[in-house]
Formats: structure tokens, sequence, C-alpha cells
């Protein structure tokens, strides 16, 4: 999560004799070669503070307070220029991709060049509901700003919403994919998600433009999940997306599954339902949560290991054809499926890679399914993603998840990232051994020290 002016020394270092340009070519040997140096040594910092809890739990707090909307001018992000300048230069340059369309398109270029099939672009709006203090916030606005007139057509939000995220679609290109937080369109359809009412008229002629702009261009849509207070509403809209969009046997519209979420497999099991019954592929993105700070503790498993096991079940059983009643010996005919796994946890993707690939060497029914992971974070398990090649040399679909948007906008993820890595002590304390051990070896490459 870091960059700052003591990234951008290490950054001015890199270019020195201190290492060796990084390489394009992806090994299993050493998955992290293709890691330019600024990248590299940015991240080895990022991730020894995320790997130590004395370093990591103040960091979070100080995250957390500044991300509270309506703070005075010296407390807020983006107009006292001493935090911006520090949050800018590390937590923000470590995983946000710009805050203009420039310095977004510069980040997505640096990313594909590293070899990925491609980046998940999110324009960062949106709306956080917390569960504790049972209050909505929209991100990057001051709640002062929120108009509480009831006519959607004067609600300025989900205009802003609309033109962020079109731009959004203008700043990838064929093959990438538009990640997008309905809740950004602002208080009028989130305030319809919660309370169990269709959204606005000009949120639903919004939603079908930005996916029809994109399936015009072969670009994938994938509806992120959100708070629990607006999920209902956020799926419901997605099935009648996928409905209209994934009508050809392949998926343009994605909706998220949350396998943190206890009644996740049943969700599933209702929309496999929907699919089967109306024609439509459902495109299915799992992920493991990451709104454990704000939603209702309840409704997460009480256990990692059980929410692991949910995800590894789930994609267990999308990848065999047999999930949610349907493909087993004597069950209904199993839909069109495409699987899009986004973890950082390597056991899961790379377990999921090949079994995929034993599938399809043997001819057995599976499914069509790419990886994520996010923009700086778990690089080692993408690049190790792209090492396993199948039998025609061919590597995994793998995509790089970025966001963009301003200080403000970007602050709720910021910190949602922040926490992942605190409830990930094993997984940030082995990314940073594999950053340590690749900084070491260029660095002896560079002296010609013996390996």
């Amino acid at each position: 999560m870091v960059k700052g002016r003591v990234v951008t020394s290490l950054r001015n270092a890199s270019t020195s004799a201190t290492l060796p340009p990084s390489t394009p070519h992806i090994t299993s040997r050493f998955p992290l070669a293709p890691l330019p140096n600024g990248m590299l040594l940015r991240s080895l910092l990022i991730a020894g503070i995320s790997s130590k809890r004395l370093l990591l739990i103040p960091s979070l707090k100080i995250l957390s307070f500044l991300a509270k909307p309506d703070r005075n001018f010296l407390l807020h992000v983006e107009k006292n220029p001493l935090i911006y300048g520090i949050l800018k230069k590390t937590f923000y340059n470590q995983f946000c991709a710009g805050e203009t369309g420039p310095e977004t398109r510069r980040r997505v270029r640096q990313l594909k060049d590293l070899g990925l099939k491609g980046v998940i672009l999110t324009y960062a709006r949106e709306t956080v509901f917390d569960h504790k203090t049972n209050k909505a916030d929209v991100q990057g606005v001051d709640s002062g700003d929120i108009t509480s007139s009831s006519a959607a057509d004067l609600c300025p939000h989900l205009e802003e919403w609309r033109v962020g995220t079109l731009e959004t679609v203008n700043l990838i290109e064929e093959g990438d994919i538009l990640a997008v937080k309905l809740t950004g369109a602002g208080p009028k359809v989130t305030q319809a998600f919660a309370e169990g009412r269709p959204p606005p008229q000009r949120f639903l002629d919004a939603i079908n433009e930005i996916c029809a702009a994109c399936k015009a261009r072969s670009i994938q849509v994938i509806i992120d999940a959100e708070s629990q207070h607006f999920q209902k509403g956020i799926s419901a809209v997605t099935l009648d997306l996928m409905r209209k969009f994934n009508r050809d046997g392949s998926a343009v519209v994605y909706n998220t599954y949350q396998a943190y979420l206890k009644k996740t497999p049943s969700n599933i099991a209702e929309h496999l339902e929907a699919a089967s019954k109306d024609g439509f592929t459902l495109g299915l993105k799992l992920v493991r949560g990451a709104y454990i700070l704000s939603d209702d503790r309840s409704l997460i498993h009480d256990t990692k290991q059980d929410t692991d096991d949910a995800y590894n079940g789930i994609a267990t059983g999308a990848l065999t054809k047999q999930l949610g009643g349907f493909g087993g010996e004597g069950s209904k005919a199993f839909p069109s499926v495409n699987l899009f796994l986004a973890s950082h946890n390597r056991e899961s993707v790379i377990g999921a890679n090949k079994l995929h690939q034993e599938r399809i060497k043997n001819g057995l029914p599976t499914v069509p399914v790419g990886f994520g992971q996010l923009h700086g974070m778990s690089d080692e398990v993408s690049f190790s993603l792209l090492a396993e090649k199948d039998e025609n040399q061919t590597s995994p679909d793998v995509y790089k998840c970025s966001t963009w948007g301003s200080m403000g906008e970007c602050l709720a993820y910021l910190l949602r990232r922040a926490v992942e890595n605190r409830d990930a002590v094993t997984r940030t304390t082995d990314e940073f051994t594999a950053l340590k051990s690749e900084v070491w070896r260029r660095f002896k490459s560079t002296f010609g020290l013996s390996t």
C-alpha cells in the first residue's frame, strides 16, 4: 500500500546499479521477475509494513480516521497538501491506477506490459453502509452535499457516476474488464436498494447504456459485491442485466459472490436456477469478501477455514459442473456458466487452474475460467499463475484489478485493502519473503555474486 518520499528515494535508487533491469520473462522459479525495479521496491516497503502488526495497526487506525467524511481542513485528505501527498505517494500509488484519465491510462498500460491478459478497472465512487452506526456515506462527497430532494432527476450523484463509469470504459481496451460499483450512483439508488424498491429509471437506463457500450467494444462487466445493506437490490439488477446481455453462450456481465457470507451457496443455487430457466449465461465471479468492518458479523462465516472451504467448494463445483443441485447424477443439466476466481490465496487459484487444465486434457466437462488479483497485492501469485502453462504453452487468463478516482473517492477502497492485509498475516508475510528474495536475486546478479 505505499509509495512516498521514502519510496521515491528507493525508486530513484533503482535506476542506479543497485538492481538490474527487470525482465518480462516469467518462470515458476522467479515469478516476480517481470516487476520493474521501482514497483518491486515499493511493494517490498508496503509488504514490510503489512506483515508487521506493530506497523500495520497504527496505519490502519489513521487511515480509518481519515476515511470518515466531513473532516475539517487540517484533516481533509484532499485539502491538506501534506496528508494528500503522503497518502498519494504511499497507499494510493500502490493500489490505485490514477486520479485522472492520462495517469490511469499510463498505469493500465504498465500493468498490461507485465504480461497479464488484461486489467479490471473500477471507478472508485461508492456508498458504504456501516452496520454499527447505521449510516451510509458516499465516498468522496461531503454529507452536506448530498441532496435531500425526493426527485431522482434532481440527484447529481447519479449523473456524476454515469459519466465517471463511462469514462472508465474509455480508459480500457478490448479484452479488459470494467468493474462497477452500483452504489456510486448515490442516495436515490441506494435508498431503493435498501428498501427493496426498483431503482430510478434513470439509473436503469444508465447501467444499460454502460453495459451496451462495453459489449460493443468486447469489454466484460463485473458488478461488484458491496455492503449487504444494498446487496439484494444489486443482485436483482445484475440478474436482469445478465438476462439481457448474456445471450450468446458467454458472459458479458458477471455478478460477484462473497464466499465469506453464509448464504452465498444458496444464492448461487438460485441464480443457477434462473440461468437454467431463462436461458442465459451466469457470470460467476467469486471472491472471499471485503466488507467485514462494516457488515453485520452474524452474516459472515465464524472462521477463516469455513470461508476457505466455502470458496474452494464453490470453485470446484463450478469447474466440475456440479453445483447448487445441478450437474450431478440424476440432477438437472448444468446451465451455461463463465467463472472468474478473484483470490490472493495461492492454493485456491493454483489448485483451481490445475483442476481446469486436467479436465480439459481428459475431455471432462468444465467451464471457462479467468483469474484476478488486486493491483499492488499478491504479485507472486499472479505471476506464478502465468507460469502455469498448459500443454500448448498457453498461460491462464490472469488480470490485475485496479481502482481509479480522486483520493477522497478511493479512501474506502484503500481502507479495505489495509484491513485485508491485517487479516491475512500469513499471506503478507509470505509475500514479503518472496519480494525480499527477488530483490536479493537482482542484487546478486548486478554484482556477479554466486547464487
